[in-house]
């Protein structure tokens, strides 16, 4: 087993904020608003149409797709609007908005009590498919196709990510503590579904109380949990597989390439909740935190409650936040307005204080290598900020390896001369794949 990686960080975790706060069942939104695209791929076609009566649990819009993911009510009521709304990651999109009734009445025939034991990989598939489970550490990638590998990609390993190496974030690491039987079960179904023997949960180890809960827990089955130094990006796909099998994912490959699925603690959960009771994706742990916010918590919202709604839950704002952000610190996705919905990705909503956000004047590199040695991915950094700023994309795929890095923002981290590193990589990601499509 390999306990280190080259590169990586040691930011101020600040976890301490939220980490011995227990998730909090959040009262229900007087709305929702639910966009019909949550993950990556196509986006769903709306079912519904303003004044349809829906139930919570209900189908309100889905694609035929493969790589697409469909989306349900997240509370019962009245659909009042179907039209572009703020979105935290597209910037606008199509969302279906509902007004809540009260009721919280589930669509007929839900939940259920279902023997997993008793189904197929097969029909155990269809069913994480169909309750639109994608994946919750924030890449929003659609669960059942990583589930489905072609057939000449034989998987060995099942890898369940619990390292949560962003700073603040909270929502995995109590989902480990206060929800571990539905996290064994998870674990067991998706290792069913994949044919796999054996599995290997990665954890940091500043979490060891949740180490613990989890060696017990997992005693006896063909599960080992694994404890991992404490550094960033830890979470990373390649890292874990890296630190877990020894095996190297190639430059443009998967995990499947190497036998190996990755899957999030909140995933496996939301698999186990699908496949045992009927339950779509519907409702996720997020970690409210930053200096801004009066009260940090980490609560169980339902999708479609708006960041407005969630910060009135943590008792309002202390002060006006310097920088609001879906996700951590270091790969999440700045915000210019709280009245974006929670989706299925949001693992954190963090309001941070000025004296929490290093900003500052983006100057020219000084080639002092510094992202050269941070990143995790063994490429150059320094060079994509270079080449994005001057247009020159296909360079910076083709000799620099662009597609390669993992976005961790560790070399931003370290940059003192302040480039926007990540904001150069997803500028040339960007444009090799506009240019690819035409």
């Amino acid at each position: 087993m390999h306990k280190s990686f080259r590169g990586g960080v040691h930011p101020n975790d600040r976890k301490n904020y939220s980490a011995d706060i227990p998730i909090e069942l959040a009262p229900l939104p007087k709305k929702v608003v639910i966009p019909v695209s949550q993950h990556i791929g196509a986006p769903c076609t709306p079912l519904v149409k303003k004044g349809d009566a829906v139930k919570k649990g209900q189908l309100i819009a889905k694609s035929d797709a493969f790589v697409s993911s469909p989306v349900h009510a997240s509370l019962s009521g009245t659909v009042v609007d179907v039209a572009e709304y703020p979105h935290p990651v597209s910037g606008r999109a199509q969302a279906i908005v509902i007004e809540n009734d009260g009721l919280d009445e589930w669509v007929e025939g839900l939940p259920l009590e279902r023997d997993w034991q008793k189904l197929s990989p097969e029909e155990m598939l269809k069913i994480v498919r169909e309750a639109g489970i994608v994946g919750m550490g924030g890449a929003t990638f659609p669960t059942h196709v990583k589930l489905a590998p072609p057939k000449e990609k034989k998987i060995d390993y099942l890898i369940i990510n619990g390292a949560e190496c962003e700073p603040y974030l909270t929502s995995d690491y109590r989902v480990m503590l206060e929800w571990t039987d539905r996290m064994v079960t998870g674990v067991q179904i998706t290792m069913k579904i994949l044919g796999v023997s054996k599995g290997f949960i990665g954890i940091e180890d500043n979490k060891q109380d949740a180490v613990q809960v989890l060696k017990k827990a997992f005693s006896g089955t063909n599960v080992d949990v694994v404890v991992l130094p404490t550094r960033y990006p830890q979470g990373a796909e390649k890292m874990l597989i890296k630190m877990l099998v020894d095996r190297e994912v190639p430059s443009g490959g998967l995990p499947m390439d190497v036998g190996v699925v990755v899957q999030n603690v909140g995933t496996v959960v939301a698999i186990c909740d699908a496949v045992t009771r009927g339950i779509p994706l519907i409702e996720r742990v997020t970690t409210v935190s930053g200096l801004a916010v009066a009260q940090p918590k980490n609560l169980l919202l339902r999708v479609g409650t708006t960041f407005a709604d969630v910060v009135e839950l943590c008792g309002g704002l202390k002060e006006k936040p310097e920088k609001i952000v879906m996700g951590g610190p270091m790969m999440g996705m700045a915000q210019h307005t709280l009245e974006v919905p929670v989706i299925k990705g949001v693992s954190g909503i963090l309001l941070l204080a000025k004296k929490e956000v290093n900003e500052g004047k983006e100057g020219p590199c000084i080639r002092c290598g510094r992202c050269v040695e941070a990143c995790p991915m063994g490429v150059i950094p320094s060079m994509f900020s270079i080449l994005g700023q001057q247009g020159r994309f296909v360079e910076a795929k083709e000799e620099y390896h662009v597609l390669d890095c993992c976005e961790c923002g560790s070399c931003a981290y370290v940059c003192p001369a302040k480039r926007n590193i990540p904001h150069y990589v997803r500028l040339c990601k960007a444009q090799n794949a506009k240019a690819a499509n035409k």
